[in-house]
């Protein structure tokens, strides 16, 4: 049964990607699948980790993305491409998901840590908690990037985040109370444009996602992660990290991490935030 419930996921998304000028609505999606509404939607939540609307959203976004990087055509005709009647929902959407308005990411493709940076709330008082552990990948001596999100999908402004040379241990400090989620990736070389899997990529996108949950009075948190190849079934990255999972400057000079004796773990130091101060993400 889960096999037929993956399968008719897949028929929506390869719908969605087939369909993004058109309105689709969450019928046409449960139609697609062959499942009652309210069934598609608990499903497709379930298999993805996001709702359909949101997934939609995520695709929409992903394929702007690649047009704006590989295209010249303009920001009002890609907006349409997509299913945006609106060029400022549009503008609006895409940099609070990739961190760069869509002319910025023209140009740039890139975040860098000074715009992750940007607005971020000084830290809360009370104490740090740390969050800490390793990272395990595929792809050997690639950077890493990993950050806590409050959603399951890779955008937006990250609670804090860390850049490592490679898999290896990681230590994120004074990260605020709350419930999110750990998300890394690592590229190979040539792949740091890709936003989602395609057929033949094999694990040239690596991704590993996974909750932690930070409550009052909370000790250090310990928490692992091995990333895997990118499935169909992963929502598209939008958070545009392009230049930070490049290794062409190993020594990473922009980096925000500390330098640290060999083989200690890359640490972060990562002011906390209230949710409500989080840039990125919203709900579509």
């Amino acid at each position: 049964m889960d096999d037929v419930i993956e399968r008719a996921v897949l028929r929506v998304i390869e719908s969605m990607h087939e369909n993004l000028g058109d309105q689709i609505t969450v019928d046409d999606m449960a139609r697609t699948a062959m499942f009652s509404k309210f069934h598609f939607s608990r499903v497709f939540q379930r298999v993805t980790g996001l709702s359909p609307g949101r997934f939609l959203s995520a695709v929409r976004l992903g394929e702007a993305k690649r047009l704006l990087a590989s295209t010249s055509l303009s920001i009002t005709n890609i907006s349409h491409q997509v299913g945006y009647s609106s060029v400022g929902t549009f503008s609006s959407r895409f940099t609070g998901s990739v961190g760069l308005s869509p002319s910025r990411y023209r140009l740039l493709k890139s975040v860098t840590p000074q715009s992750l940076d940007d607005g971020r709330a000084r830290v809360a008082p009370g104490p740090a908690v740390t969050v800490s552990g390793t990272v395990i990948s595929p792809l050997k001596d690639r950077p890493i990037f990993a950050g806590l999100f409050p959603d399951r999908i890779l955008e937006g402004r990250p609670v804090c985040y860390t850049l490592l040379d490679g898999p290896g241990p990681y230590v994120l400090e004074n990260v605020p109370e709350g419930r999110w989620h750990l998300i890394a990736q690592s590229v190979a070389p040539g792949y740091e444009d890709a936003v989602r899997y395609r057929p033949g990529d094999g694990d040239a996108l690596c991704l590993a996602r996974r909750p932690v949950t930070v409550g009052p009075g909370a000790g250090p948190q310990l928490a692992d992660i091995e990333l895997r190849p990118m499935r169909p079934l992963d929502p598209p990255v939008l958070l545009a990290l392009r230049d930070l999972l490049s290794a062409s400057d190993p020594a990473g000079a922009s980096r925000p991490v500390e330098e640290e004796e060999p083989d200690r773990p890359a640490r972060a130091v990562c002011p906390a935030r209230p949710a409500g101060a989080l840039g990125g993400g919203g709900r579509y």
